[in-house]
C-alpha cells in the first residue's frame, strides 16, 4: 500500500488484538444510536415501491396504491425487509457508557456478514413510523477459522417498535471481523464469473418469465406437504447497475449518507471510514461492492454483493409462495460464500415440516441461494404461517414480550446461552 494511502491510517490499523476483543466485550447490551438518519422516516407508497423494485420485486401489495385496499391488511404494506430501510434511535447510552462507546475496538478490521435471523409481528402500513433499539448483544472468538485465521463475530440486535409502541421486528446479525491481510492471502481459494453463453441468458429469461405471484389466491395449509417445492425464482445476473437502483430503495446504510458535502462531513467526522483511491482522493471503504481495484487490494477478486440483497431475495420466493392471506414469521440465513458482480442468484426452497402449535399453522421451509454453477452461497429456513381452508385469518405472532427493555434484555440473554 502506497505512502499516500496510508497517509491518514491510525497506528495498529487493521490489527486484531485481545485488548480490542476486551474493549468490544464492555459493549454487550449497551444501545446505540444510529450513525446516520434513517432512508425512510415514514412508510410511504413511494419507499416501499423504490425498496421493492431495487430488488426486482413487482408484488403488487407493496407496489400498487390501492391494490392493499381489498386484502386482509386493507391497505398497501412494506415488504419484510423494509424494515432496513428504517428507525429512528429508540434509547442510547448513558454518559459513562459513551466513554465505552468511543472509537471501534477492531478498527481497520474487515467486516463480512455471516449471518441474519428475522421474526416479523406486525406489518408495516402506510404512514407507519419506526423506532430502532440497537446494539452489540454477543462477541465470539474464533482462533482458526477457514476464511482469516483468527476472527471474531459480532452478533447486533436490532428491535423495531411502531408509533403505537407495538414491536414490529426483531432482528439479529452476525458480522465476522477480520485482518484484511489474512483474507487476502485466501483470494486464490475463490472462483471468479465466467462469461455466460447464450443458452444461460436464455434460461434466465425463461425464468423471470415463468415467475408468478400468488396474490389474493389462499395457499392453504392443508394443501401443502411436505417435500413440496417452492417455485424458483431467479435474480441476475448481478451488475453494477443492479446495486445502484438497490441503493435507491434501500439507501446507504453504512456510510456516507449523502454525497459531496454531506459526504465530506462524514469523512471529519469518522476519517477511518475512507481510504485513498487510485486518484489520492478519500473514498468510503464501503466502495468495496462497487469498486473492482479496492476490493482487490483487500484480498476479494471482484467487488461483491450485500448480504441483504440475498437476505430479500429470499423472503421474495416465499412472499411469492404464500401469498398475501400468509404471514411470513421467521428467516434464518448464513452467507457462506461470495456472490460477485457478474454472478446469479437462483433462489429455491422446500417444505420440511408442517406443525400445529399453539393455534398457529406452522409451515418450516428450507430456503436457500444457489449461484449460476449450482453452488449454494446462502443456506437458510424459514416459518410461514398458513391460513385453515375455511377458517379465520392468519393470527399474527406474539414477541416474548412487548416490554422494549424486556425484549432487549431477552436478546443478550439469549447470546449470553449460546457463548
Amino acid at each position: 500500500m502506497s505512502d499516500a494511502k496510508t497517509a491518514d491510517v491510525p497506528a495498529g490499523y487493521g490489527i486484531l488484538t485481545d485488548a480490542g476483543i476486551d474493549r468490544l466485550k464492555q459493549r454487550i447490551g449497551i444501545p446505540t444510536k444510529r450513525p446516520n438518519p434513517p432512508h425512510n422516516f415514514v412508510v410511504t407508497w413511494d419507499g416501499t415501491r423504490h425498496f421493492a423494485y431495487g430488488y426486482g420485486d413487482d408484488n403488487p401489495l407493496w407496489g400498487d396504491e390501492n391494490y392493499g385496499k381489498s386484502t386482509r391488511w386493507g391497505g398497501l404494506i412494506g415488504p419484510p425487509n423494509f424494515h432496513y430501510t428504517m428507525g429512528e434511535t429508540d434509547g442510547g447510552p448513558t454518559d459513562e457508557q459513551k466513554k465505552l462507546l468511543k472509537g471501534d475496538p477492531l478498527i481497520g478490521l474487515g467486516s463480512y456478514q455471516a449471518v441474519m435471523e428475522f421474526e416479523w409481528y406486525r406489518p408495516l402500513y402506510e404512514g407507519d413510523r419506526l423506532w430502532v433499539r440497537g446494539g452489540l448483544i454477543g462477541v465470539k472468538v474464533n482462533d482458526n477459522s477457514k476464511f482469516s485465521g483468527r476472527t471474531v463475530s459480532e452478533v447486533q440486535g436490532y428491535i423495531n417498535r411502531n408509533q403505537k409502541n407495538e414491536i414490529t421486528a426483531v432482528r439479529r446479525g452476525t458480522w465476522i471481523r477480520a485482518e484484511r491481510h489474512a483474507s487476502a492471502a485466501k483470494k486464490k481459494e475463490y472462483e471468479l464469473p465466467k462469461p455466460y453463453t447464450q443458452d444461460q441468458l436464455d434460461q434466465i429469461d425463461a425464468a423471470y418469465a415463468a415467475e408468478t405471484i400468488r396474490g389474493s389466491t389462499p395457499l392453504y395449509f392443508e394443501d401443502v406437504h411436505e417435500g413440496d417445492e417452492i417455485p424458483t425464482i431467479v435474480r441476475g445476473p448481478f451488475r453494477t447497475s443492479d446495486l445502484v437502483v438497490w441503493h435507491v430503495g434501500w439507501g446507504m446504510q453504512l456510510t456516507p449518507p449523502g454525497a459531496f458535502k454531506i459526504s465530506y462531513k462524514t469523512r471529519a467526522k469518522v476519517p477511518g471510514m475512507y481510504t485513498r483511491n487510485k486518484l489520492n482522493v478519500p473514498d468510503t471503504v464501503q466502495r468495496l461492492h462497487w469498486e473492482q481495484d479496492w476490493a482487490t487490494e483487500l484480498g476479494i477478486p471482484l467487488s461483491y454483493d450485500y448480504g441483504a440483497m440475498r437476505e430479500t431475495f429470499l423472503t421474495n420466493i416465499l412472499t411469492n409462495w404464500m401469498g398475501d392471506n400468509a404471514w411470513l414469521w421467521k428467516l434464518s440465513c448464513q452467507h457462506r460464500k461470495f456472490v460477485y458482480t457478474g454472478d446469479t442468484y437462483w433462489m429455491k426452497g422446500r417444505v420440511v415440516a408442517k406443525k400445529q402449535v399453539e393455534g398457529r399453522n406452522e409451515v418450516h421451509v428450507d430456503v436457500w441461494v444457489e449461484n449460476q454453477w449450482g453452488t449454494v452461497v446462502t443456506p437458510g429456513n424459514a416459518v410461514v404461517l398458513l391460513p385453515s381452508r375455511g377458517g379465520p385469518h392468519v393470527d399474527l405472532p406474539k414477541p416474548d414480550a412487548e416490554d422494549l427493555d424486556a425484549l432487549w434484555a431477552r436478546q443478550v440473554e439469549l447470546q449470553a446461552q449460546q457463548a
